[in-house]
């Protein structure tokens, strides 16, 4: 069995490599050709370039970029069509994987995309391209599945890795693994994984989190960054700060901070949805340039941007957009979840609906779906 496969980012490399261990446990003879990131390779997966060759960071990226990129993609169509796969699977970035789907569809490779695109969000149209290039489609959440279904596109359900592997864990068990004091208030400050991300809401969560200690003697800070870069900008903002004892920096561990915190602040992305599946009861905050704003802003079809908001029935996590973003907005915000002890608990109950209904063995349903196409019988 040859599978060709592309993934763009550690996220997608972390579930292609779930991905691949699966279907080498069924299928051992399976050949793995692409682009991989170091645990699909470690899989054994041939990765033609590095992982990092595609990825674009926002429209300044793209322009940088955008030559060498395209000619990345023209060069891996030449190299599967002499491969010939028995299926091609895109992992995320779609903007880079649906143009080459669609091409490999019409030589007659068939396609799988896993993680749908946000087209139920925003740029619906799309759909259109999407019905083209993709055999078959696996969403991580339900309610991407039925927007497939009502599009008349082959789409499975498997459910997201994240909720099979998440380890619950008490407050005071996460506060020991990870060295912190037991005792007093704990608020987990997650301002995002990129530089971007860092460079607009880093300074805003700190200052946010000192305002916090001006009503609260008791309350320290657990910051989890997830690479040395961040970690080095991050205690920079903090070694600014009169109250720099109440600020503590680990390498990454993100998990571990949402367990040990009363309340999460965070930027929108995996940090919200992994909060959501550890019930840590969160506010979330999403800034990003102008002219990214305003793309989003006129051609979305959504009220809300994390996605906890999007898979209650009701939305409850706080989110602060753009220009509200703000010291005095983000820490009243945390603040009601500190001191409102029903509040806290009623997200807590809420958030404990989501593990549920996303823990249904991502890795062995995508596996089916590929094995199955791969060979045939789908």
């Amino acid at each position: 069995m040859k599978i060709a496969l592309v993934a763009g980012e550690t996220s997608g490399d972390i579930l292609g490599a779930g991905l691949l261990e699966r279907i080498r446990a069924l299928r051992p003879d399976a050949e793995f050709l692409g682009i991989a990131g170091p645990r699909m390779s470690g899989e054994g997966t041939e990765s033609l370039y590095p992982m990092d060759s595609i990825s674009i960071m926002g429209l300044d990226g793209l322009v940088q970029n955008l030559r060498s990129i395209l000619a990345i993609r023209t060069d891996l169509f030449d190299k599967f069509t002499r491969f010939k796969p028995d299926v091609f699977v895109g992992i995320d970035v779609p903007d880079f994987n649906l143009t080459l789907e669609h091409r490999l569809r019409k030589s007659g490779i068939p396609t799988v995309h896993y993680v749908s695109p946000t087209v139920w969000a925003w740029r619906r149209y799309r759909i259109h391209k999407i019905r083209k290039a993709v055999s078959h489609m696996l969403t991580l959440f339900p309610f991407e599945e039925q927007f497939y279904q009502a599009h008349d596109i082959p789409v499975t359900l498997t459910g997201h890795p994240l909720a099979d592997r998440i380890t619950p864990l008490s407050k005071q068990a996460a506060r020991q693994s990870l060295g912190l004091p037991v005792d007093g208030r704990w608020v987990a400050l997650l301002p995002g994984s990129r530089g971007s991300e860092i460079s607009r809401l880093g300074q805003p969560f700190i200052d946010a989190a000192c305002l916090l200690c001006s009503t609260h003697h008791d309350i320290r800070f657990v910051i989890p960054c997830a690479t040395p870069r961040i970690f080095d900008t991050m205690k920079k903002l903090v070694e600014r700060q009169p109250l720099v004892d109440r600020f503590t920096l680990i390498h990454g561990n993100a998990q571990l901070a949402l367990q040990s915190a009363d309340v999460a602040l965070l930027a929108s992305g995996t940090a919200a949805l992994e909060a959501a599946l550890l019930c840590t009861p969160m506010v979330v905050a999403y800034r990003v340039s102008l002219t990214s704003y305003l793309m989003v802003k006129f051609s979305t079809r959504v009220e809300h941007y994390s996605m906890p908001n999007h898979l209650l029935e009701q939305p409850i996590v706080p989110e602060f957009i753009q220009q509200r973003v703000t010291p005095e907005n983000l820490s009243a915000a945390v603040n009601e979840y500190l001191v409102n002890e029903k509040a806290n608990a009623d997200m807590r109950a809420e958030l404990s609906k989501i593990r549920g209904a996303l823990a249904l063995g991502a890795d062995a349903r995508a596996a089916e779906v590929v094995i199955n196409i791969a060979e045939g019988r789908l």
